[in-house]
């Protein structure tokens, strides 16, 4: 359907017959301890793809437990051995593309070609990771006194907990699970409730990789749950845990740092954005309009990245605004498995309904809907890509992430305006500017408040660029050579 129609979808992917859907413990796929399963939805069609073993506090810790257990073999592996284990990880998961991404649509609803390209880019997060193994540098040199020498090694920090999003469910576990194993580390994972299939899926060709080279296999444990704190609580309590890393809203990532405060554990938070998308005056549009649509439009806005206020310079705002609905409305909407889909379902009906509450608050407040401002009827939870003019910085729809295919277009004047308006809100993942004038970029850089910025594109994460954001967005990276730092330890010998 295109963006302006309104028919129904059909149905979305089937599963793999042999797709794990318990828990992942000590290299054994068990059911919840209390038996207890919940649900995984289509977001296509609203129906019931599998029911997940639901794991409770036990079942965590009996996780934490073999996870401790393996850090103690695992930790003196060999980092070459290491680094085959994750590059043989990283050759499976190739090899399985589409049957991944077939999973990653059914349970998420991105569209097939976006569910491939982001097997690809967990798959290059892995394959960083496998280089990265070998690469931990230390340092040995005579001390500045002369009276000593000093060795520095790293080490790594321990088990780790590791809890992931539904929006991007194999990106997200690559990029902490591979530099994490890398690095020396087991882990707990506690996927999203939303999106457990893709991450079962990923486990158990570790553990696969993990037996066949005789290496412990409890170095991985999946406890899926429909209560995150369930199994965050009685881990974040636990001495034998001693690193957090989560992917999520600003509101529960606080909430568990203050947790983490306890157990003075290692913690790196990737957390809410409102990412700015600033075009000035002397932008080039074309390539402003591709970048517009590639920055917001990527699982259908659910992305921490997503461009959330676009800001644009008087002087070309009614001709992007223009080119901008334009490009929205060819797009077209339906079942990620539907040939031709470009925009899928949101993930369930909250979403929609919070996104269609926002986009009406700031309808009645002046604000114009260009194209789109509605809900798609028919089954599964779809919200037509939308553009909005005459928005105000006050609007909800600009303060808050919105999370949905929803593009506000506010205009300013002098550059300083835009910085200003940029920089007006508590979060800082991202930014991004069109603009021809290298001295902007340059100032631009310098005044930014954002851990990453997209100079005329659309897209910025790399598997080799530290990944993170400043302020409310977070702290820590993922990839790069940062990333593997997020999971060891420096240790300083003097002799």
């Amino acid at each position: 359907m295109t963006a302006s129609s309104s028919s129904p979808p059909t149905a979305g992917s089937a599963l793999p017959a042999d797709l794990p859907t318990g828990l992942l413990i000590g290299g054994e796929w068990r059911a919840a301890g209390s038996g207890g399963t919940f649900a995984v939805h289509d977001p296509a069609t609203t129906d019931v793809l599998a029911e997940v073993s639901d794991a409770g506090e036990q079942d965590a810790l009996d996780a934490l437990t073999a996870a401790d257990a393996a850090f103690r073999e695992w930790r003196t592996v060999a980092p070459r051995d290491r680094s085959e284990l994750l590059r043989s990880v990283f050759e499976a998961i190739t090899a399985r593309t589409d049957e991944i991404a077939a999973v990653i649509t059914a349970e998420g609803g991105k569209p097939l070609a976006e569910s491939r390209a982001e097997v690809a880019y967990a798959a290059d997060y892995v394959r960083w990771f496998a280089e990265q193994a070998v690469r931990m540098e230390g340092l040995a040199r005579r001390a500045p006194a002369g009276t000593h020498h000093q060795l520095v090694l790293r080490k790594p920090v321990g088990p780790a907990l590791l809890i992931t999003p539904w929006n991007f469910p194999i990106a997200m576990i690559a990029r902490k699970l591979a530099p994490a194993l890398a690095a020396g580390c087991s882990v707990v994972v506690k996927p999203a409730q939303l999106t457990p299939l893709t991450t079962a899926l990923v486990a158990e060709i570790v553990r696969a990789e993990l037996a066949a080279r005789h290496l412990p296999t409890g170095v991985v444990n999946v406890v899926p749950s429909s209560s995150a704190s369930r199994i965050s609580r009685p881990l974040l309590a636990d001495p034998r845990l001693r690193k957090l890393s989560f992917t999520g809203s600003t509101e529960v990532g606080a909430s568990l740092l203050k947790q983490a405060a306890d157990g003075i554990l290692r913690t790196s938070m990737e957390l809410g954005g409102n990412a700015p998308f600033l075009v000035f005056d002397d932008a080039d549009l074309d390539a402003a309009v591709e970048g517009a649509v590639a920055a917001k439009m990527r699982n259908s806005g659910q992305t921490c990245v997503a461009a959330n206020r676009f800001l644009v310079q008087e002087g070309v705002a009614e001709e992007f605004t223009a080119r901008l609905t334009e490009a929205f409305g060819r797009l077209v909407v339906g079942p990620g498995d539907r040939p031709g889909t470009t925009v899928g379902p949101l993930i369930q009906q909250s979403a929609v309904d919070r996104v269609t509450e926002v986009v009406q608050q700031a309808d009645d407040a002046g604000a114009q809907v260009r194209v789109g401002g509605v809900r798609s009827e028919g089954r599964g939870w779809f919200y037509l890509p939308t553009v909005l003019d005459g928005v105000t910085p006050d609007m909800r729809v600009v303060t808050e992430e919105v999370f949905g295919p929803v593009a506000p277009v506010l205009r300013f004047g002098s550059e300083d305006e835009g910085v200003d308006l940029a920089n007006a809100t508590p979060f800082g993942l991202v930014a991004y500017a069109y603009t021809r004038d290298v001295g902007r970029v340059m100032r631009l850089t310098e005044r930014i408040d954002a851990g990453m910025l997209g100079v005329n594109r659309g897209m910025v994460s790399d598997a080799s660029a530290p990944f993170g954001g400043v302020k409310h967005s977070g702290l820590g990276r993922e990839g790069g050579e940062a990333g593997i730092e997020e999971y060891v330890d420096p240790m300083y010998v003097a002799l």
